[in-house]
């Protein structure tokens, strides 16, 4: 049986892949008998509208805006909001929410905690990493569930929590009614697409170094984002001669027509949690090269469904990209298979299991 009623705690509607997955699960519980309400600190934001007119959408007075110390007071409201208004379930998204989670956790309400991000990252150094894991310890210590997107996630949240309290909920990428995969194109020269926020984590001027090696002809890069490094990945491609083979085409709505006209999709990352991304390139059934910065990358485990290479190593990108390129294209409609778990239909259902679980 679903919980009768569920909330959801955000800080705002911002462009965030964690706030696309709350709205998006929100949306499918309501139009699945569940009454949501999402609790926002500030509407601020353009996934606002993605919430549709089937979730209740209740804003702090007055609003509370991201700065510092904004995730306490949001805990404050929000715990007394609950105390207002009973909920069978509370769904707090992501590590960026999880000072809401400690405040509500003891509230007598079941409490879902998700894991968005990678929680063992190499880059943090033995120290920070502990401090890292002892504070994840300190917020999730009272939470009833925890739900990860992967078994690595999850096996990794049960060690440093020091309880099986998590779950692994596939990330809720694709849409149920998502276009079927296209034929890889033909284009010459062919197009690798990459696509994320312009920040240096996100690793696009180690992919256009890469890019640099290959000869000229080889491909085209297009990058798909906005982000504060856009002026300096410009520079870095002026630089290395590649105005004509590099195109920084800025923020898209909808990724999927650029999927579509690609012939590869490269992720490389410093980290990432689970990114959606790499889901919906393989759901347009476009293979992949990405850097070992997820356990996403197990799904480029397939036959032809794309390569792995070292962290911060621009030569074996270079060469990942180059030998997938040389490959015959994938079958589109097998790679398309490899993901399908990750539609929301089925997500939102397990959701909903998991919170009927805890209130039984």
């Amino acid at each position: 049986m679903a919980a009768s009623s569920i909330l959801v705690v955000l800080h705002d509607f911002a462009l965030g892949g964690t706030e696309r997955v709350a709205v998006r699960l929100a949306e499918a519980w309501a139009k699945r008998g569940a009454a949501v309400t999402i609790f926002a600190g500030s509407d601020a934001g353009p996934l606002r509208a993605l919430a549709g007119e089937v979730v209740e959408i209740v804003v702090a007075e007055p609003s509370i805006l991201r700065r510092s110390g904004s995730r306490r007071r949001l805990a404050q409201a929000a715990r007394a909001f609950v105390e207002q208004r009973r909920f069978d379930g509370v769904f707090i998204p992501g590590n960026f929410h999880w000072p809401v989670a400690a405040a509500l956790a003891g509230s007598g309400i079941p409490v879902v905690a998700q894991v968005s991000a990678a929680l063992d990252k190499p880059q943090r150094g033995r120290l920070r990493q502990w401090a890292f894991e002892v504070r994840m310890r300190h917020l999730l210590r009272k939470v009833q569930a925890v739900v990860a997107l992967s078994d690595v996630a999850r096996d990794q949240a049960d060690r440093i929590l020091r309880r099986p309290v998590t779950t692994t909920i596939a990330l809720p990428a694709l849409s149920d009614d998502s276009a079927p995969p296209l034929l890889i194109p033909e284009t010459k020269p062919p197009i690798v697409l990459a696509a994320g926020r312009l920040v240096p984590e996100k690793g696009f001027a180690r992919l256009i170094e890469a890019f640099a090696r290959l000869p000229e002809g080889t491909a085209r890069l297009v990058i798909v984002g906005d982000g504060p490094e856009a002026d300096a990945l410009r520079r870095q491609s002026e630089a290395l001669g590649l105005d004509d083979r590099v195109e920084l085409a800025g923020y898209v709505a909808d990724i999927r027509p650029w999927l579509n006209a690609a012939r590869l999709f490269v992720l490389a990352s410093d980290f990432e949690g689970y990114p959606a991304v790499l889901v919906e390139a393989l759901a347009a059934g476009r293979p992949a090269v990405a850097t070992d910065c997820t356990p996403a990358t197990r799904l480029l485990d397939a036959p032809g469904a794309g390569m792995v290479v070292p962290l911060d190593d621009s030569d074996a990108l270079a060469r990942a990209i180059a030998a997938m390129l040389a490959q015959s294209a994938p079958d589109p409609e097998a790679l398309a298979a490899l993901v399908a778990h990750h539609r929301i239909g089925a997500v939102a259902a397990e959701y909903l299991d998991l919170f009927a679980g805890l209130r039984a």
